[in-house]
């Protein structure tokens, strides 16, 4: 692949990519609504256009949960409007159960499937990161983690490795038609993860168990569009029910090594100093 679009190119995900290609001299160019080397927003397809221009391969992602038909059918437009420019190659963002009907992605991946090029789907897990850079970090820094989840476990996914992966998928051969289910090595609780950052930062970290009514209220009264706070509880909510424990060995089939693992996660991250 000669040229690679990085949408979200300032993200969690996007960020890493670009980094791991430049670093081996590929041409990559970021995208996002108001940051990195070009503009792209997904609700102004006037914008596509200049964007796409020379790209053969694209990473992609939805930043939007909304379960707006408008949301749903973004990226299927962006898909259709890359071929047409000459994209070869496109490597989707997405999540877990989104090959379901109903999913808010599900459109999206049909379109990636059905796009008649190269692609490959990764369906990560939580993020490590939600931790350090995300929606929790406040509650790490805060010394509560409240959140609707009980002692149930995820096995969390470093960034780092859906980057490698997607790096990979985007620029090397042996990925095409591949879904990669992405998760660490093992399933743990958020009661375990604050322990573990507790012990790596020396400051006490506590997960509270809250009520899943009073997140959704929590979360509307903080912006939030009530039906994306639903969904976000739900997903939530699932890991309590015991949903989303399951191990996937997604990384080493792309990667060819293990996921690396959430004690490392922490070990790094408080040694940079993300939680002071």
């Amino acid at each position: 692949m000669k040229n690679i679009l990085v949408l979200g190119g300032t993200g969690k995900t996007g960020s890493r990519i670009a980094r791991r290609l430049k670093a081996v001299g590929l041409p990559v160019r970021t995208a996002s609504r108001t940051g990195g080397d070009c503009r792209l927003d997904l609700d102004d397809p006037a914008s596509w256009a200049s964007a796409l221009d020379g790209v053969t391969a694209a990473y992609l992602v939805e930043p939007s949960l909304s379960g707006s038909t408008d949301h749903q059918a973004r990226i299927p437009r962006l898909v259709t409007e890359a071929v047409t420019a000459g994209v070869r190659r496109l490597v989707l963002l997405s999540a877990p159960r989104a090959g379901e009907d109903g999913h808010p992605l599900h459109a999206a991946e049909q379109a990636v499937r059905g796009s008649g090029v190269e692609w490959t789907i990764l369906r990560p897990q939580w993020f490590a990161q939600n931790f350090s850079e995300g929606p929790w970090r406040h509650g790490i820094l805060a010394g509560a983690l409240a959140l609707p989840t009980g002692d149930g476990r995820t096995p969390f996914v470093d960034a780092e490795d859906i980057a490698e992966v997607a790096a990979a998928a985007l620029s090397e051969e042996g990925h095409s038609g591949r879904v990669y289910d992405l998760t660490g090595p093992r399933a743990i609780s958020f009661g375990e993860a604050a322990d573990l950052i507790t012990r790596a930062t020396g400051r006490t970290i506590r997960h509270l168990d809250v009520d899943p009514e009073d997140f959704v209220e929590r979360q509307v009264a903080a912006g939030a569009a009530p039906d994306v706070a639903q969904l976000l509880t739900g997903l939530l909510v699932d890991i309590r029910n015991g949903s989303g424990a399951a191990l996937s060995d997604g990384v080493e089939r792309a990667l060819g090594r293990p996921p690396r693992t959430f004690e490392t996660f922490v070990t790094e991250t408080a040694a940079a100093g993300h939680w002071n």
